[in-house]
């Protein structure tokens, strides 16, 4: 347990960016949950739009920390190549 004023500080500094991060993390998910519908609804200019929007979103939680830059490479790659493989079919 927190014994001293600075580690009690940085307890509540760790809380409050958790809650940040999270709320982060959740944001990310549902911009990918959103290109997810519109691939499987089959609707490729609402997909383009929403691979723009998700795109966007995971670049923007790579440079805020919450996601690893290659996490964040490696996922928004998967996503153009499913957009790439639905548009050619």
């Amino acid at each position: 347990m927190a014994n001293n004023a600075g580690a009690k500080k940085a307890i509540r500094k760790i809380a409050a960016r958790t809650e940040v991060n999270k709320a982060r993390r959740t944001r990310v998910r549902t911009f990918l949950r959103k290109f997810q519908e519109a691939v499987t609804g089959g609707d490729a200019a609402a997909a383009k739009g929403a691979f723009v929007e998700a795109q966007s979103e995971l670049m923007r939680a790579v440079s805020k920390g919450v996601v690893h830059k290659n996490t964040g490479s490696r996922k928004v790659s998967r996503l153009a190549a499913q957009l790439k493989k639905m548009s050619a079919a």
